[in-house]
């Protein structure tokens, strides 16, 4: 059945919406491993430092990204009605509410980033890693203006201008990266510090270029008409927070496991930290393409559900599945080739490029479990069916991966590689349940 002809139309259409998401997700990825690489360069514990920053900061990332996800499907569905009007409202309460929450994460993570020096880190990672931190915490009110506007265009079935406008961020990125870490241009050298500068200059680029886009293009006029300061509804913004609260602490369970399993591995050294930090970042590249195949079943399986097209949602989701985990399987070849090449990328200590390259095997093989589970949220979420995978989260990576991995990593003393064997084994059971999730609720 997967190979008929009416799976393949779904492959097409579901791909022309995916590639582009895949891209743009690739962005916010892509910052971190630019500011890794580059970090790299100057110190192991500088890498060491970025790994220990950019785990904290992916908590308030992945919380931010769920709050925004709740924009996508509610103007799926409404697309699917041809309901002008809610698409409309979907917008406005979107963007009021990314805002809110942006400043919200900034201050609560910005006064609580004194508490890393209390996770048993070593010192010198600990001075470097609180500002660095700051600074990108701060760059979450632009994403997230940034974010609302693209989940908003998604819903639309737009994809390709937040993928053009994260390719052109990034780009400003590794040359504001470039100029501000090793002071040239006359400016002073800032460090790992100019790294995060560098992040927050871009993301402020691509909140401004993704409103104008929407603010002005022809095609939103439609919408922008009911766009009204009454329209601004405190039963909408709780409505959407109640949709994508659930997505927050999914991602926030699943991401929040791989950030404990950072700290975790800081206790056995900042080279152990170092390899983690590399073998996550490519970990995380094929991740958040495959987020771009789940965001495109969540805008397919939505807009056919609000059309009344239920054996559509059917095949959409299978059919996104199976595209998640011929992916993934792909990925999964390529880092094992390339398993002794990437960590030369990042970092000249020899020491840390092994160890790294026994942990990108593990990664290898957890391709197809991430691909499944990371595509199967994102069919329910077309469904609008989010507080059980929150909890199928919550059991898969807190009650059971950091569990095995402690054991693995302290009792056993396999250390960074134990530690990586417990997120094997949550990842994998968190495909299982979401796939027959998906069987159960989603109609024939």
């Amino acid at each position: 059945m997967i190979f008929s002809a009416q799976y393949r139309q779904h492959y097409k259409s579901t791909f022309l919406l995916a590639y582009p998401v895949v891209l743009s997700q690739l962005g916010h990825i892509l910052v971190t491993v630019v500011d890794s690489i580059m970090a790299g360069r100057i110190g192991t514990a500088q890498l060491a430092a970025a790994s220990l920053g950019n785990s904290i900061f992916t908590i308030t990332l992945v919380f931010g990204l769920g709050i925004s996800y709740s924009i996508t499907p509610l103007v799926a569905r409404a697309d699917g009605r041809k309901n002008h009007t809610r698409i409309a409202l979907v917008l406005l309460n979107g963007l009021f509410l990314n805002m809110g929450m942006g400043i919200l994460l900034f201050l609560a993570f910005w006064g609580l980033s004194p508490m890393i020096a209390y996770l048993n880190q070593p010192e010198e990672v600990v001075r470097l890693a609180i500002p660095y931190v700051n600074i990108l915490f701060l760059s979450m009110v632009p994403l997230m203006i940034f974010q609302a506007f693209k989940q908003f265009a998604e819903g639309l079935s737009l994809t390709k201008q937040s993928m053009y406008i994260s390719i052109l961020a990034n780009l400003v990125n590794v040359a504001l990266n470039y100029v501000l870490i090793y002071g040239k241009f006359g400016l002073p050298a800032l460090g790992l510090n100019g790294a995060a500068w560098a992040t927050l200059i871009s993301r402020v680029l691509m909140a401004i270029m993704m409103g104008t886009f929407v603010l002005t293009a022809r095609r939103f006029t439609r919408y922008r008409k009911y766009l009204r300061w009454q329209s601004i509804s405190w039963t909408h913004m709780t409505r959407m927070f109640k949709i994508g609260f659930p997505i927050s602490l999914q991602m926030i369970f699943e991401m929040g496991a791989f950030s404990f399993s950072a700290v975790m591995i800081g206790w056995v050294g900042a080279r152990d930290l170092a390899a983690h930090q590399i073998a996550l970042n490519v970990a995380s590249v094929t991740y958040m393409m495959a987020s771009g195949i789940s965001s495109a079943a969540t805008i397919r399986v939505g807009k056919l559900r609000g059309a009344g097209d239920t054996h559509g949602v059917h095949i959409a989701g299978y059919s996104s599945l199976v595209m998640g985990a011929l992916f993934m399987a792909t990925s999964a070849l390529l880092i094992i080739l390339c398993k002794d090449l990437i960590p030369a990328l990042y970092v000249k200590d020899v020491a840390v490029q092994q160890l790294a390259a026994k942990l990108l095997i593990i990664a290898a093989i957890f391709q197809l479990s991430d691909g499944v589970q990371v595509v199967g949220l994102g069919a329910l979420r077309g469904l609008e069916d989010v507080r059980v995978p929150s909890m199928i989260s919550l059991f898969s990576y807190w009650l059971i991966a950091l569990p095995i991995g402690y054991a693995l990593g302290f009792v056993v003393n396999l250390a960074a590689t134990g530690i990586w064997l417990g997120l094997f084994t949550g990842l994998t059971i968190a495909a299982i349940l979401l796939f027959f999730r998906f069987r159960k609720f989603s109609p024939q």
